[in-house]
């Protein structure tokens, strides 16, 4: 009786395991990430721009 009951229910927990089939894994691309090429210059420009614009007015007065 103690074989019957174990092979019952080793047979629910093999059943269980395998209840939705295969499935195969969803690969989702990976997402690539373009860099932006700026001038090495590019956080440069406004502070001297207003550097020369300071530097006119004080020589102005």
């Amino acid at each position: 009786m103690k074989k019957i009951a174990l092979a019952a229910a080793l047979s629910l927990a093999a059943s269980t395991a395998f209840a939705g089939g295969v499935v195969v894994p969803a690969v989702t691309p990976a997402a690539v990430a373009t860099a932006t090429t700026s001038s090495s210059a590019g956080g440069l420009v406004v502070p001297l721009l207003l550097l020369l614009v300071l530097a006119a007015v004080a020589a102005g007065n």
